[in-house]
């Protein structure tokens, strides 16, 4: 990153209050996720009947579930799993839609019209009832969680790439590389692509909160990771059931942890626009 945009970055931070909470939010989950394992004072996994239900203390931060173990320990723990899922998957669609997105913008013709088709048959579906679906039929593990959360945003990603790519493929500084004697493939990828990096990663930033909600979806309704894993979705899943009878601990402290995550990659988005896109330094 060069020092020009690191200044800029600066700048962006500190005229923006929300940014720097987004941003400080954003890396304490980070260090969370690498960390949680070493940092959690208990087992996640380990239960003991006889302090099961216990109310946040000074032992136990954030109280303990119904066989007895700590959530604090959980949520810490669960945090690299959900980010992680969530990386890999907006990861994975990044590559896949935008790379599909691009080549229809800037083709056209039949390739237009395929990746189109595509999307618009995804889109034809209630995007979560196709993760579960697609989660149902392959089995509930992580590599599919990864792959079902990546296949429903494809649309949105192919049709901001290729939103982007129309609006760039008859520029002047294209033309120029053409003249040059570059091949479509290098113009593509050499001048067209960085050109619409900056909107890519502002909605790579967004898509992370709902993948995120998505994979905690997932595991809410047992489509999910399979528990004992501490993940937030099965935390929150098997706090509901007490929340009745007093215990509320048990699936606060998750379900304000998972919204705390959408709320700070979404407040991130902006501030990744005004930091990423040139048109915005002054």
């Amino acid at each position: 990153m060069s020092s020009s945009t690191l200044r800029h970055a600066r700048h962006v931070v500190s005229e923006n209050p929300v940014t720097g909470i987004a941003l400080a939010l954003f890396t304490f989950f980070v260090l969370a996720a690498i960390l949680g394992p070493s940092l959690a004072p208990y087992d996640p996994l380990a239960s003991n009947t006889m302090r099961a239900l216990q109310p946040p203390s000074a032992q136990h931060w954030f109280g303990t579930d119904q066989i007895g173990r700590d959530i604090f320990s959980r949520v810490l723990v669960a945090t690299r799993l959900d980010l992680g899922i969530a990386a890999a998957s907006v990861a994975l669609v990044f590559a896949m839609g935008g790379f599909a997105g691009l080549a229809s913008g800037f083709f056209g013709g039949w390739v237009d019209q395929l990746v189109g088709r595509i999307a618009d048959t995804i889109m034809a579906f209630p995007l979560f009832v196709l993760a579960m679906a697609i989660v149902a039929a392959l089995g509930n593990t992580v590599p599919n969680i990864v792959l079902a959360t990546a296949i429903i945003n494809f649309p949105l990603y192919v049709r901001v790439a290729r939103a982007e790519t129309v609006q760039r493929r008859e520029a002047g500084f294209v033309d120029a590389a053409r003249i040059a004697g570059h091949r479509d493939i290098g113009v593509l990828l050499g001048q067209v692509a960085p050109n619409i990096m900056p909107i890519m990663v502002v909605q790579m930033s967004l898509t992370m909160g709902y993948a995120i909600l998505n994979a905690a979806g997932l595991s809410f309704i047992g489509l999910g990771v399979r528990a004992p894993t501490p993940e937030w979705g099965i935390m929150v899943a098997e706090g509901a059931a007490f929340i009745v009878s007093g215990e509320w601990w048990v699936a606060l402290f998750p379900g304000a942890t998972l919204m705390t995550a959408v709320f700070c990659f979404n407040l991130l988005g902006d501030g990744v626009r005004d930091i990423v896109d040139p048109r915005r330094r002054t």
